[in-house]
């Protein structure tokens, strides 16, 4: 009896640490620090302090529906009724957002820039990828339609975990915005873990992943199966362009084809050549404008 006492012990120990241990990698996964990811962009040519800081902005502190606060800034240089929103990837923040919204600047669009939960400036104990953040999305563009008027042009432009909470906001949510730009998002979250698990560990994830998510749904209220932007992307009507990097080995760009594949209504779909995970812009300037111009031109009336 003994022996069996301590052999289930063991069992149930092994079970929590695992649970644990792969629960706190998700929740509180490591970001980049700000000042890393300020230096960076600046030495990349990506962000130029002080046109930034001459831009006509505005500092905005909007309530999330969880009880903390989320951090954007609107850049309103022009007189226009069309607006971007841009959605920041995992461990990111606002500052790495910069580039693409000064893509859009270039095309008479105002901009506005924002922390996920747990990001930058933004509270939020933990990390949801796309499942909390959704409703965050959800609290931007309602102040953006409220402020600005219900009559104006609204995108979206999410990069990796940004783009799958635009998806998830639009699908799952309402489609809220004109159009939207994905740029190399996850299909389904669950096939996206188990894809690294088995490339660092040699191990299914089938193993790891349901301990994972039960302690997720007691630690986090959220569950793995959740977050699965392709079970939702056929609610989508607004038009959306499709952006991925051939070599990317994080997110797989067979994701986005899949989501692609699946969408409904109006859509384009662009493979970047150069660069890895979330690099197609740095790596393909001119080939990513083009790419959004003709999606433009062809699905949203800008004019």
């Amino acid at each position: 009896m003994r022996k069996l006492f301590r052999y289930l012990f063991s069992v149930l120990l092994f079970i929590t640490s695992i649970g644990v241990y792969c629960s706190n990698r998700l929740m509180y996964m490591k970001k980049k620090d700000n000042d890393f990811i300020l230096k960076r962009e600046q030495e990349a040519g990506r962000l130029d302090p002080v046109s930034f800081e001459n831009l006509t902005k505005q500092e905005i502190t909007l309530p999330s529906p969880y009880g903390y606060d989320l951090k954007a800034i609107l850049v309103e240089p022009f007189e226009t009724k069309k607006y971007i929103i841009i959605s920041h990837g995992v461990t990111e923040n606002k500052t790495s957002s910069i580039k693409y919204m000064n893509l859009f600047l270039e095309r008479g669009f105002n901009g506005i820039i924002y922390d996920h939960r747990r990001h930058g400036e933004s509270g939020g104990k933990n990390t949801s990828f796309g499942y909390y953040e959704k409703f965050d999305l959800k609290q931007i563009v309602d102040w953006v339609r409220r402020e600005k008027g219900k009559d104006i042009i609204l995108g979206i432009h999410g990069e990796s975990m940004g783009a799958a909470t635009m998806i998830l906001y639009a699908g799952g949510i309402e489609d809220g915005a004109d159009f939207y730009i994905a740029d190399c998002p996850f299909s389904d979250f669950t096939d996206q873990l188990n894809y690294p698990i088995k490339q660092e560990i040699k191990l299914p994830g089938k193993i790891f992943i349901p301990i994972a998510n039960i302690f997720l749904r007691a630690r986090a209220r959220y569950s793995i199966k959740d977050i699965s932007p392709i079970s939702v992307i056929d609610n989508i009507k607004s038009p959306m362009l499709f952006i991925h990097s051939q070599k990317d080995d994080f997110i797989l760009p067979e994701m986005t084809q899949k989501l692609f594949d699946k969408k409904q209504g109006p859509k384009k779909l662009f493979f970047a050549v150069n660069g890895f995970h979330a690099q197609s812009y740095n790596e393909n300037k001119e080939a990513y404008e083009k790419a959004i111009d003709d999606f433009l031109k062809e699905y949203v009336d800008i004019n």
